[in-house]
């Protein structure tokens, strides 16, 4: 009896968790629409065939249905193109489990990329600055908020405020 009225407290308090609906505040479908969607379905054969196969019905009877046109991907001279490029700048992963690239564990063999240029320190600087004005940096935690986004007021307020001394305009209040 003990365990029976713990399962029945345990699915009672779980109940909610599983009633969310993933469409909520999104306009749902009308029976017609299901509908039509389902017999277009039925019709192209993009529905999953039963069983544990998990493919879909025109994938199984092909000759049934009508081919989906294929989209047109790289020629074969692009293909051929691109792989000898890849070979002569050692762009192609090198054999075994390392993941790592040919370039990368025999620099000497193959021609140097060049190197991009970078931001100057001023540039740096310019942007970390507009960023902690901003509250465009990452809060400390683990759910990857920004500072404006946890305190939209603070910056809001700030922001507003820089941005009516810009303009020449104020926004009525007197500091």
């Amino acid at each position: 009896m003990k365990l029976k009225t713990t399962l029945i407290i345990l699915a009672l308090s779980a109940a909610p968790a599983f009633a969310f609906d993933a469409g909520h505040g999104t306009q749902s479908k009308t029976r017609e629409e299901v509908r039509a969607e389902l017999s277009q379905a039925l019709r192209s054969g993009d529905i999953m065939a039963g069983g544990e196969i998990g493919a879909k019905v025109s994938e199984l009877n092909s000759g049934g249905y009508q081919l989906k046109t294929p989209v047109l991907g790289k020629t074969r001279e692009q293909v051929r193109a691109e792989l000898e490029q890849a070979v002569r700048s050692g762009d192609m992963l090198a054999a075994g489990e390392s993941g790592s690239r040919l370039n990368e564990l025999q620099p000497n063999l193959y021609p140097s990329k060049m190197a991009q240029a970078g931001k100057t320190r001023e540039q740096v600087k310019e942007e970390l600055a507009e960023a902690i004005h901003t509250g465009d940096l990452m809060a400390t935690g683990e759910d990857g908020r920004k500072l404006n986004e946890i305190f939209p007021s603070q910056y809001h307020q700030h922001h507003a405020g820089s941005t009516a001394a810009h303009s020449g305009h104020s926004n009525g209040r007197d500091l």
